[in-house]
C-alpha cells in the first residue's frame, strides 16, 4: 500500500484512501469490482488470513456468490490497493504502468 500512495503522491494524482480492514466493503461495491475485474482476481491467496481458512470456506471461494460473502465478512482476503479511477476502470495491486495508462 505504501508503494502506490508514494506512487500516486510523486505523480500528483489525488486520491481517497478506503481501509478495508476498518471500514469492510458492502456487497454492492464488491459486486460492482467483480463485474469489472472477475471475483477471483479480488481474493487475495497470498495473504495469512487465506492461509488459516479451512477447506470449507476454501470451497467457499469457488462460486462468486459466496466467494463475495467471504470477502465482506472477512475483508482483509481482498486483493488490496484497489485503485478505482473516476472513469470506473480499476487496477489491483502496486501496477504503476497500469495507473499511468488508466490515468490517461
Amino acid at each position: 500500500m505504501k508503494k502506490t500512495f508514494d506512487f500516486l503522491e510523486s505523480e500528483g494524482i489525488e486520491y481517497e484512501f478506503i481501509d478495508y480492514k476498518k471500514q469492510a466493503p458492502d456487497a454492492a461495491l464488491l459486486v460492482k469490482f467483480a463485474d469489472k475485474v472477475g471475483f477471483e482476481a479480488l481474493i487475495n491467496k497470498r495473504g495469512t488470513t487465506y492461509r488459516k481458512l479451512d477447506d470449507v470456506d476454501k470451497e467457499k471461494l469457488d462460486s462468486e456468490r459466496s466467494a463475495l460473502a467471504v470477502l465482506a465478512e472477512k475483508s482483509s482476503m481482498i486483493k488490496r490497493p484497489i485503485v478505482e479511477f473516476p472513469n470506473g476502470n480499476l487496477v489491483l495491486g502496486f501496477e504503476p504502468d497500469q495507473i499511468k495508462e488508466k490515468m490517461e
